[in-house]
């Protein structure tokens, strides 16, 4: 048996895990509450693939869904604390040479309203920085005489 390669990314309320197995047949998933089980036969050679994960944290298996394509399994798992994120998708340290983290997909979500608000701060300061109202041009009374601007003027022929 073979574990199925897998990507996986973070969400305030959930977490995605894709298995990556083309015409995958005989799908089984398996939600527990710190567990998530998953197996299929998969590709023209109807290879077993079969990943145990033991979850980072808890997940309400009733909420949790998947999804089969024909070249991947999506998963989609509802976390028992939304708004908590999950640094890594198992609760062991160890690095999986299947599991991967989808970088595509990835957000730091947490950051968002801080970030939101630093980006509003720094596009704030940009704008005072351009010069306020005081390097403006006194423009009081600009159209009440015909006159012409010093500007205005003929300017040379060139030769």
């Amino acid at each position: 048996m073979h574990p199925a390669t897998a990507k996986w990314y973070d969400r305030r309320d959930s977490v995605f895990i894709e298995f990556c197995v083309a015409d995958s047949k005989d799908v089984k998933i398996n939600f527990d509450k710190t567990k998530c089980g998953f197996s299929c036969l998969g590709g023209t050679d109807n290879v077993k693939h079969e990943n145990e994960i033991n979850l980072f944290d808890a997940i309400d298996e009733n909420e949790s869904k998947h999804k089969r394509t024909d070249r991947s399994v999506l998963c989609y798992l509802r976390k028992a604390q939304p708004g908590k994120a999950w640094p890594r998708l198992t609760k062991e340290k160890a690095k999986l040479s299947w599991l991967s983290v989808d970088f595509n997909n990835w957000k730091d979500w947490e950051d968002d309203s801080d970030e939101e608000m630093g980006n509003f701060d720094q596009f704030s300061d940009m704008m005072n920085n351009m010069g306020g109202e005081d390097d403006l041009p006194d423009l009081d009374g600009a159209d009440d005489d015909e006159s012409a601007d010093s500007d205005d003027e003929k300017m040379p022929d060139l030769e």
